[in-house]
């Protein structure tokens, strides 16, 4: 073995290559099983049934959000106010329907068209006065956290009993509709996949091997068809997760296989060259800050469906901290330009276990704030190391 062979076996270009290889989701997936472990060495509730349920009802809406924030990243900018524009959009949603008798249905819409013109409004000063979006998200902040007191008025509390509001957190659809969208995600996973190939092979590209798409479905199998067997032993499927799950999906889709997808990360990776390209920077900077205030609108509803109430803290607490610290955890780059809607998914799962475990364990909020900002702290080393990595190329 020669002197350079030997070189990339050492610890330290082992280290380098781990931090620079894109191994997010194997990262996080491996921090789950830890977590998972440890947490049911503790406690053993955690990893029955109904427990793992209702942990995926709470990451639903804080996951939702986390999707918004991954267009964001993306584009390398922050959001620091798809909490309070969460809050704002249920509040408006609940008084709406509670106070002025819209239906349930026409209070949601209401709630998504308070989402979308949030982003307009950042929009216009971010992408066309070019005023920096962590100053503009920040003021918005505390503009909309404003907005939702005024909204609320003296009661503080507005309480929902709308069915169409309420079902959308307590629907547990029946076995074979969770069995058979089961078979129809992996279905269509392997289908997606095989027809990418079929093209990269008529084009005379490369293909991956066929071993690396085999162990991908069948990781994508377990996880799918184990996550369906988790919630049949409870209640069912629950239909907030099928929501999210969709959602996920749909804009991964967005993100790595349409025109404004590759133009979004185009941006994000160099927004000059974007713009010699021939890319519209303005009009995608534009829909994705309304893309991100729509989404945090989408999870204020369910959050409030869940909970059945909107008051002065919803949107509030922790929830910026976690829509954000899970998609960088999972992998999304601060920098821009790299990144991925699962990794809402796997980050929301992550942050959301630790918060249920020490929840079990009957742990202080101090000690869950730590903890999470120490996870938080390493999964962004990671990811500089990892750019710095790249830039370098060693």
């Amino acid at each position: 073995m020669t002197d350079a062979s030997a070189s990339k076996w050492t610890p330290r270009a082992l280290g380098r290559q781990l931090a620079r290889a894109d191994l997010s989701a194997v990262r996080v997936v491996i921090g789950i099983a830890i977590i998972w472990t440890i947490f049911a060495s503790l406690n053993d509730r955690f990893l029955t049934s109904i427990n793992l349920t209702n942990l995926m009802l709470q990451v639903v809406a804080v996951g939702t959000i986390s999707i918004g924030v991954v267009l964001v990243l993306l584009l390398g900018e922050i959001d620091l106010s798809v909490g309070a524009v969460s809050g704002f959009a249920a509040g408006a949603m609940a008084v709406l329907n509670v106070h002025h008798g819209w239906g349930g249905w026409a209070a949601m819409g209401a709630a998504l068209g308070v989402g979308i013109g949030v982003g307009l409004v950042h929009s216009i000063f971010i992408a066309w006065f070019r005023v920096p979006a962590f100053v503009v998200t920040l003021a918005g902040s505390l503009a909309w956290s404003g907005a939702l007191l005024y909204e609320l008025g003296d009661t503080g509390t507005v309480n929902i009993n709308d069915d169409a509001i309420i079902q959308l957190t307590s629907t547990f659809l029946d076995a074979w509709i969770g069995w058979t969208a089961a078979t129809v995600i992996v279905i269509g996973y392997l289908a997606m996949h095989l027809l990418r190939r079929r093209q990269r092979s008529t084009a005379g590209l490369p293909n991956p091997s066929i071993g690396a798409l085999v162990a991908r479905v069948a990781v994508l199998a377990v996880a799918v068809f184990g996550a369906t067997a988790v919630f049949e032993d409870n209640r069912g499927t629950p239909l907030a997760v099928v929501i999210f799950v969709t959602l996920v999906v749909v804009f991964e889709f967005v993100i790595k296989r349409t025109r404004f997808g590759r133009h979004v990360l185009a941006v994000g990776g160099n927004q000059e060259a974007a713009r010699r390209a021939g890319i519209r920077v303005q009009w995608v900077r534009t829909m994705v800050f309304v893309l991100a205030s729509t989404l945090a609108a989408t999870g204020g509803i369910l959050a409030a469906s869940r909970l059945y109430a909107v008051n002065q803290s919803t949107g509030g607490g922790d929830l910026l901290l976690l829509a954000i610290a899970g998609p960088v955890i999972a992998g999304t780059s601060l920098f821009g330009g790299r990144g991925s809607a699962w990794s809402a998914l796997l980050g929301a799962i992550l942050i959301g276990s630790i918060s249920n475990g020490m929840n079990l364990l009957a742990l202080d909020s101090s000690v869950k704030y730590m903890i999470t900002g120490g996870v938080l702290m390493l999964a962004v080393t990671i990811d500089a190391l990892g750019q710095r990595g790249r830039v370098t190329g060693r």
